[in-house]
């Protein structure tokens, strides 16, 4: 089914705002995959009753981030999130044997899909694997500062997943981090890639992006709630809180009030909890705050909020694609 674009028109948030934030989340959610062709500027404006100057401009953003490429003739479409070549050591080799490159990665691939492992392998493709096995001693999870939520929620899947130790590093700081150390894999959101490879690329220092949950059942919550409802959003991340304000309130508009508060704040925590119905708390880690906030209100509720818990926030596919490229499968 289509990605269906809202804007509304009162909203203080500027409408190029809401359409880059709304179009983002399709691209980070896998909705627009690699690939996708998005709509002409005709479409989205018949669609969002937005003039076609200003999409113009909401979509040459996304091209200044690195989200989207426009091919002249063709029309604009998500870009292919690949830094593995970039960051891969050069040899010789592989200019003396243009194909060589293409030969030993597919080989490599399918002797993985028949069960080799990485060691198995090692003596057939010892330049290839040493790389992949370097990069898999330190694994680096990377946000921007002012969203440091959306990282710890990274780290704590990723190390519940993948069973090694992961590092938290603030993009602010990722360049020094990474000048102190020879090997590693920076792992980060679609939406933070560009400036990863900016800065992890020219250390040969591979960027692999993460995709995440799409939150397609929450929401069809959102459009199936009463008018007048209020709705509390609590998330580490003040990223996904920024997002899911913006996409609410041009889905509802004034139909429904929308309160947000990172979980690590328990005035503001408290306060939702004591004026929602529903809850959806965008991640299992702020669950045990979102819980124990509702029972310490208890005495002053007449109904307790009906709560929403999402899935994970990194989606199973870019589980399985970190585990295949540490040798962790």
């Amino acid at each position: 089914m289509a990605v269906q674009f809202h804007i509304q028109p009162d909203s203080e948030i500027p409408a190029s705002t809401q359409l880059y934030d709304q179009i983002w989340f399709a691209i980070a959610s896998r909705q627009y995959p690699p690939g996708y062709r998005l709509p002409s500027t005709r479409q989205l404006a018949m669609q969002t009753g937005l003039h076609r100057n200003t999409i113009s401009k909401v979509y040459r953003q996304l091209e200044d981030a690195g989200v989207v490429e426009a091919l002249p003739g063709s029309g604009i479409y998500v870009r292919e999130q690949n830094s593995l070549e970039s960051a891969r050591p050069q040899s010789q080799l592989w200019d003396e044997f243009p194909k060589a490159r293409e030969v030993v990665e597919n080989s490599l691939d399918e002797l993985l899909r028949q069960g080799c492992s990485l060691n198995q392998a090692r003596e057939l493709f010892l330049g290839e694997i040493d790389w992949r096995l370097r990069c898999s001693a330190r694994v680096l999870v990377t946000t921007p500062r002012q969203d440091i939520g959306a990282g710890q929620l990274m780290v704590r899947e990723l190390e519940a997943a993948l069973k090694i130790p992961v590092q938290l590093v603030p993009l602010e700081e990722l360049e020094d981090v990474l000048a102190q150390t020879r090997s590693g894999t920076v792992v980060t959101s679609r939406y933070f890639i560009t400036e990863a490879e900016a800065i992890a690329g020219p250390k040969s220092v591979r960027v692999i992006p993460i995709d995440i949950y799409d939150y397609n059942k929450e929401l069809g919550l959102l459009k199936n709630l009463s008018k007048d409802t209020c709705l509390g959003m609590v998330s580490l991340s003040t990223g996904i809180l920024r997002a899911a304000e913006v996409i609410s309130y041009s889905l509802r508009g004034d139909d429904i009030l929308v309160m947000t508060a990172q979980s690590d704040d328990a005035y503001k925590l408290g306060s939702l909890v004591r004026s929602a119905q529903t809850i959806v708390v965008f991640d299992q880690s702020s669950l045990p705050a979102v819980k124990q906030a509702v029972n310490e209100a208890r005495e002053e509720l007449i109904r307790p909020p009906q709560l929403i818990v999402c899935d994970n926030y990194i989606g199973e596919k870019s589980i399985n694609l970190l585990k295949r490229e540490l040798g962790l499968d």
